[in-house]
């Protein structure tokens, strides 16, 4: 087998400074990668900050002879992100590949949920995706190469309770994804999502607050029932995932993949075959739910093209 490799490559890697972002610098500076390990050094719920939150990362690639340079800027803001990109333009001259890892979290039911629970997060996750990817976009089309990934989650696609802020972020980057994977199709631009799965201090963080509603006995036996699958959940096994959606050998783009201890599977937005009334009411919704549900059938648009393509053939149909 052709081992896959990024000589030559670029990769700014946000959140980098531990946990999954870690282990995806140091796979892709294994691999050949230069890559700028951005890390504001911040908790898992995004106060504070650590000067040399990034230098561990660094260090560990630098002492197997990669390259990599520390960042400490916030990709909270639009100056933030164009001074990330800017770290890599000045030492390396281009940037191929950007992964958008960094993340918080606050969880709270959504009857407690208030602003300080919602911005930072959307600032974070979501603008901290707009504000890094945006200049590296131009760098991208000027090369006519690039790689996105960015991270979504389940919490968002599948739905999770006390995370209404994380999961509506996390969402939000879904449509960031399918949006620029379109308008990078024609530039050599590819863009796809991760969902990982992996014991990182915001699982803990998130599973702590959940022990909170629970009693002491209670939180025993979870965590004696969730310790062995927790143990498989090692970040390095996401890694590889993140690497192939980042290589030129990727042969898709606005894709969704969930992948966690070493499983590997895709996500997709589906559309029912569903009815077609030309005088549809209310009553007919009610009469037919059942197959407008019906997933017999199904398709999978890649676009509002696809979808308005369906749609006119259902029409088209029905007045043969």
């Amino acid at each position: 087998m052709t081992e896959l490799r990024f000589d030559g490559q670029v990769a700014v890697i946000t959140g980098a400074g531990r946990g999954l972002g870690a282990e995806y610098a140091r796979l892709l500076a294994a691999r050949g990668a230069r890559v700028v390990v951005n890390d504001l050094g911040g908790s898992v719920t995004g106060e504070g900050a650590v000067a040399d939150a990034a230098a561990a990362t660094v260090q560990d690639i630098l002492d197997y002879g990669g390259e990599a340079i520390a960042d400490a800027n916030s990709v909270a803001t639009s100056e933030g992100g164009s001074a990330i990109i800017d770290t890599a333009m000045r030492r390396w001259g281009r940037v191929d590949i950007v992964v958008n890892n960094a993340g918080i979290v606050r969880d709270s039911p959504f009857s407690d949920m208030t602003p300080d629970l919602v911005e930072p997060l959307i600032d974070v996750h979501l603008k901290g995706a707009f504000f890094v990817t945006r200049p590296a976009w131009n760098v991208m089309r000027e090369q006519g190469y690039g790689r996105v990934v960015n991270t979504c989650s389940a919490a968002g696609i599948l739905g999770a309770e006390t995370m209404s802020n994380y999961g509506a972020a996390k969402t939000g980057l879904i449509g960031l994804t399918r949006v620029l994977a379109a308008e990078g199709a024609e530039v050599g631009i590819k863009v796809n999502a991760i969902a990982p799965i992996a014991a990182t201090r915001m699982l803990e963080t998130s599973m702590a607050g959940n022990d909170q509603q629970r009693n002491a006995d209670e939180q025993a036996a979870t965590e004696a029932l969730m310790r062995p699958f927790l143990e498989k959940l090692d970040p390095a096994l996401v890694a590889p995932v993140v690497a192939y959606l980042a290589h030129a050998d990727c042969a898709v783009t606005g894709e969704i993949y969930s992948a966690g201890a070493g499983h590997v599977s895709r996500f997709f937005i589906g559309r029912t075959a569903g009815v077609y009334r030309p005088r549809l009411s209310a009553e007919d919704v009610r009469d037919h739910f059942e197959e407008i549900r019906d997933e017999t059938d199904y398709t999978v648009p890649s676009g509002v093209a696809d979808e308005m393509t369906e749609l006119y053939g259902s029409i088209m149909r029905e007045n043969l």
